[in-house]
């Protein structure tokens, strides 16, 4: 097997030559993640985020619109393309590798997926959870969605970020249409009820939302994160 700075040069230069600029690697031995074909599970993660297109993500809001509902399955099937393509190439490298599929809920009665995506992205400390259960980075805010593929390649793994940054804000707290955002802080191992009513959330979208994905979305939580509005003033100053 390679060794990890071979494993990490080509890694790199593969996510970067796709444009992804925010990622990195996830140590997940201790929690129980897919297993492939044969049974076995993985001991690690590449994940990574992609931006939505910041004037899309502040139209929402005041609730979710048909550009959003376009823009949200756009970047999702580029996320499962990018995982496919990742997986492939791990495993013509000689590794075992697994693509997690973008937003795809595979447990109806608790409303979640296979893994989930935003431990992926805090092990790999490409951000932290905000209030709203929903990842934030200090590059895009919460105005992005995840990629992850499973993987056994040896690779050095980032340090996960043990705390959040949101501070005193309550921005998503405020403007949730459900009251399903709790308002507690998040830390790693808190339990995803203590941040939010993910029931009354889906019951929400289902009643209001219904044409946007059958109830899927919503995105208002997000599109109020200051660290996402910051972004849309500085492209509108010129910075990047």
């Amino acid at each position: 097997m390679e060794k990890s700075p071979r494993n990490e040069h080509w890694l790199q230069e593969w996510l970067e030559d796709q444009r992804i600029v925010l990622w990195g690697a996830a140590d997940l031995r201790e929690f129980l993640t897919p297993a492939d074909a044969s049974g076995q599970r993985f001991p690690r993660a590449i994940a990574w985020a992609l931006p939505i297109h910041p004037p899309i993500m502040a139209s929402v809001k005041d609730g979710p619109n048909q550009e959003y509902a376009e823009e949200y399955s756009r970047v999702n099937k580029r996320i499962n393309e990018l995982s496919h393509k990742l997986s492939i190439e791990l495993r013509s490298r000689g590794h075992r590798a697994q693509p997690l599929a973008a937003s795809e809920r595979t447990d109806t009665t608790n409303i979640m997926g296979d893994f989930p995506h935003k431990t992926a992205a805090t092990r790999a400390g490409i951000g932290w959870v905000g209030r709203h259960c929903q990842l934030v980075t200090s590059s895009f805010g919460s105005w992005v969605r995840l990629g992850t593929v499973f993987t056994d390649m040896e690779v050095d793994c980032a340090r996960p970020l043990q705390r959040n940054f949101c501070g005193r804000c309550r921005r998503c707290v405020d403007a949730c249409p459900a009251r399903a955002v709790q308002g507690n802080e998040w830390y790693p191992g808190i339990a995803r009820e203590q941040l939010l009513d993910v029931h009354q959330c889906d019951q929400w979208k289902k009643a209001h939302y219904y044409e946007y994905h059958k109830g899927r979305i919503c995105g208002i939580c997000s599109a109020v994160c200051p660290y996402g509005t910051r972004l849309l003033r500085d492209r509108k100053k010129g910075r990047r």
